[in-house]
């Protein structure tokens, strides 16, 4: 997989970061979701195991133009 660095809004330039995949996804550098709360919530959504959650500002999303097409769902 081929990530593209698309922004940080860390001033240390690593975490949080955006990317972007040349498999029409993103990948998230983000706080790691230990919230007991929240993981429950998550699990009942219907997180599996070996998946996990990570937490980042809405501002990186600012990286991304409001009208771009990121294209569909990637199969896998």
């Amino acid at each position: 997989m081929k990530l593209t660095f698309r922004g940080t809004n860390s001033s240390y330039g690593s975490c949080p970061s955006v990317y972007e995949t040349d498999r029409g996804t993103l990948v998230v550098q983000g706080w790691r979701v230990t919230d007991a709360e929240a993981i429950a919530a998550l699990s009942e959504r219907g997180l599996p195991a070996h998946e996990t959650a990570v937490e980042i500002p809405l501002e990186l999303l600012g990286y991304f133009p409001a009208d771009r097409d990121l294209g569909s769902s990637p199969t896998r």
